[in-house]
C-alpha cells in the first residue's frame, strides 16, 4: 500500500509531467471508483487544466484551478502516463485524455481507491481531510501530542499510529519500521506507554519519513510504484518483510504477526512488550 513517503513521490512526479496540460476527455471504464455523480464529475474536469499536485498523508490532490479531485490509491491505486493510442489495460479504470496526446490513467488491480471532486479552497474542511491528524515528519508533531492521544487507549499502538487520525500518513510498512526504532512492541496497549515512548515514537516517525521521503518511497511487493519512478528507501528497512531473518542491533530473529488484522512484524528482543 502507498504510503506518505510513495504519494509525496507520486506527487512531486505528477507535477512535473501533467501541471499545464488541459483534460479533453475522459473515459470511465469502471465507473464506481468515482464518489458521486458521475455526470458532474465529469462537467467539472473536462476542459480544467492541472495547476498544481499535492498531498496530505495518503491523499493526492489533483488541483484543477477552483476544483480538486482527492485522489485516494488505497491498496494498489497507481497512475501512469502513457500516449492515448495505446491500448488500455485490464485494470485501467479511469482515463483522463490530455491535450498533447498523452493519457493520465489510473490502475488499480482491487478497483479499492477513490477519487472525488471538491472546491480547492475546501479541501481541509472535507470529511476525509478535516479528521486527519499531523504528517508525521511536520513540526507541530510533539511528544505531548502523542501521549494525550494515545495515553487512555486500550488499544494496540500499531492499530492506533495506522488509523490516521492522530499521526496522518503512516500505514504497515512505516509504523513497524517506526515501533522498531522507538524499541515499542507493536501489541502494547496505547495506555502502557509513557511520554518516554511517546518521544521516541516521534522522534522516529520524523527521522524515518524525512529518509523515505528523500529515496523516493518504499518498492516492494505489496507496492510496485509507476510513472517509472522506483523508491530505494526498502534497503533501509530494519523489520518490515524481515520475518525469520536477525535483528541489525541484536542478533534475535524477526518474528511476524498479526495485529488489528495486518500483517505486522518485530524484534521480540529489542521490543518487548508492555
Amino acid at each position: 500500500m502507498p504510503e506518505i513517503a510513495e504519494v509525496r513521490t507520486v506527487a512531486k512526479t505528477l507535477n512535473k509531467r501533467i501541471v499545464g496540460r488541459k483534460i479533453i476527455g475522459l473515459d470511465m471504464p469502471y465507473s464506481k471508483i468515482i464518489d458521486g455523480d458521475i455526470d458532474e464529475f465529469k462537467r467539472q474536469v473536462i476542459d480544467k487544466e492541472f495547476t498544481s499536485i499535492d498531498n496530505y498523508g495518503k491523499w493526492l490532490f489533483l488541483i484543477l484551478g477552483d476544483v480538486t479531485i482527492l485522489s485516494h490509491l488505497r491498496m494498489e491505486g497507481k497512475y501512469f502516463i502513457k500516449p492515448s493510442d495505446d491500448a488500455l489495460t485490464k485494470h485501467e479504470h479511469i482515463i483522463f485524455h490530455l491535450d498533447d496526446g498523452s493519457d493520465l490513467r489510473y490502475h488499480d488491480t482491487r478497483k479499492f481507491g477513490r477519487m472525488r471532486l471538491c472546491n480547492t479552497e475546501e479541501i481541509y474542511r472535507t470529511e476525509e481531510i478535516s479528521k486527519l491528524g499531523i504528517e508525521p515528519d511536520h513540526k507541530s508533531l510533539n511528544k505531548e501530542y502523542v501521549y494525550e492521544n494515545i495515553k487512555n487507549k486500550n488499544i494496540p499502538i500499531k492499530t492506533l499510529l495506522l488509523d490516521q487520525t492522530i499521526i496522518n500518513g503512516l500505514g504497515n510498512i512505516y509504523v513497524d519500521e517506526v515501533l522498531f526504532a522507538s524499541n515499542v512492541h507493536p501489541e502494547t496497549l496505547g495506555k502502557m506507554l509513557t511520554i518516554e515512548d511517546a518521544d521516541n515514537i516521534v522522534k522516529s516517525a520524523k527521522r524515518i519519513i524525512t529518509k523515505a521521503t528523500e529515496l523516493g518511497g518504499t518498492t516492494i511487493r505489496s507496492y510496485t510504484s509507476s510513472l517509472g519512478v522506483y523508491g530505494n528507501y526498502q534497503n533501509e528497512l530494519m523489520v518490515h518483510t524481515k520475518d525469520k531473518e536477525s535483528c541489525k542491533i541484536c542478533g534475535s530473529v524477526i518474528e511476524k504477526t498479526r495485529v488489528g488484522g495486518r500483517g505486522t512484524y518485530f524484534c521480540p528482543k529489542c521490543q518487548v512488550k508492555k
